[in-house]
């Protein structure tokens, strides 16, 4: 059994292994990684060996740990890079290339429905009625949507939202508010298998999940790079920022929201925390602080998404897909009954 793991932003781990009475045997550990001194190697292998099949990256890694010297270095990798690879060994965990992914392109829709939307396909994908899928946004209408965690009269401007005709919904994954008018931000949703994110902590399969688009992003020539816990940002500054959802059912869902032409006066107010974040960095415009796609890339808007679509369309395989009347359905309930309701939307004082 072979299982390889591509730290992201480091090296590539190998293990080659088998199993015999329910116990790791013949553990081979190798890659394009560093580590000193030499020798080092031979204790991670007989570490591994006899670990219980079912033993989990945690554990694995511990068991690493535990059995060099605390001068070893690991460089370029971790105990825990090499529990994630013995774990796709046994096929417990997966990699990209191990899933066809559905595509679906932009499709205009009631901005609500995306947010329910993101439920059903997370869902689906647990199930298995639906292969891992990433899906791009468009809507017809203005909206706020708040993270899962956020207090409405905290994040927005009664006064502003109703002045502009936004109203407001609340996601089922956290982070923060999302301004969105017609055309002005690309927002995307990933929904993949947990056993994808196995043994990544919630900070480590951020950038692990956004791996992908900052390559996207070099396509249309924008240099990126991750910023901690969930920024994506350019040598001009921040771009966006991802929030994600864990279904105890087994689906993960990663979104990302980045700005293309915002109108950062409109948006400050509207959101309320926008006004504490400008005020902190000593800035009087907003427009100073926003760096849209639209300036960075001179592309439409429509030509980023076609571009980003491509872009993982290459890196995996994929299978251009569409939303299916049940799942639209579903949908359509799920904003009546949950995301429309006062319940929902203020369920945080």
């Amino acid at each position: 059994m072979r299982g390889e793991y591509k730290v992201v932003g480091g090296k590539l781990v190998a293990v080659e292994l088998e199993v015999v009475a329910g116990r790791l045997a013949k553990v081979s550990v190798s890659g394009d990684f560093f580590l000193e001194p030499d020798e080092a190697l031979d204790d991670v292998n007989a570490a591994l060996t006899g670990m219980p099949a079912d033993a989990g990256v945690d554990q694995l890694a511990a068991a690493v740990t535990g059995a060099v010297d605390d001068g070893v270095a690991f460089i370029g990798f971790s105990p825990e890079a090499i529990g994630i690879a013995v774990r796709r060994a046994l096929g417990k965990a997966t990699g990209w290339h191990d899933h066809e992914f559905d595509l679906i392109p932009a499709q205009v829709l009631d901005p609500a429905m995306h947010v329910a939307l993101d439920e059903v396909i997370a869902r689906e994908v647990a199930a298995g009625d639906r292969p891992p899928t990433l899906r791009f946004w468009d809507w017809d209408s203005p909206l706020v949507v708040i993270g899962s965690f956020q207090s409405v009269k905290n994040e927005v401007d009664p006064e502003g939202a109703a002045r502009h005709h936004i109203n407001v919904v609340r996601r089922v994954s956290g982070g923060g508010a999302m301004f969105m008018e017609p055309g002005n931000c690309i927002t995307y949703s990933l929904v993949v298998p947990t056993s994808l994110v196995e043994g990544l902590s919630f900070e480590r399969s951020y950038s692990f999940l956004d791996e992908w688009v900052i390559g996207a992003l070099a396509d249309v020539g924008v240099k990126a790079h991750f910023v901690p816990l969930n920024d994506i940002a350019s040598e001009k500054g921040k771009i966006g920022g991802a929030a994600q959802k864990r279904f105890a059912a087994g689906a993960v869902l990663h979104h990302v929201t980045m700005s293309y032409d915002i109108d950062a006066d409109k948006m400050l107010e509207v959101l309320r925390i926008g006004r504490e974040k400008m005020s902190d960095k000593g800035t009087k415009s907003a427009n100073k602080r926003v760096d849209p796609m639209r300036s960075q890339t001179g592309m439409t808007r429509a030509a980023i998404l076609e571009s980003f679509a491509a872009s993982f369309a290459r890196r995996y395989r994929c299978t251009t897909s569409a939303y299916t009347p049940d799942e639209l359905e579903a949908a359509t309930v799920l904003v009546e009954t949950k995301f429309s309701t006062p319940e929902w939307t203020y369920r945080v004082p």
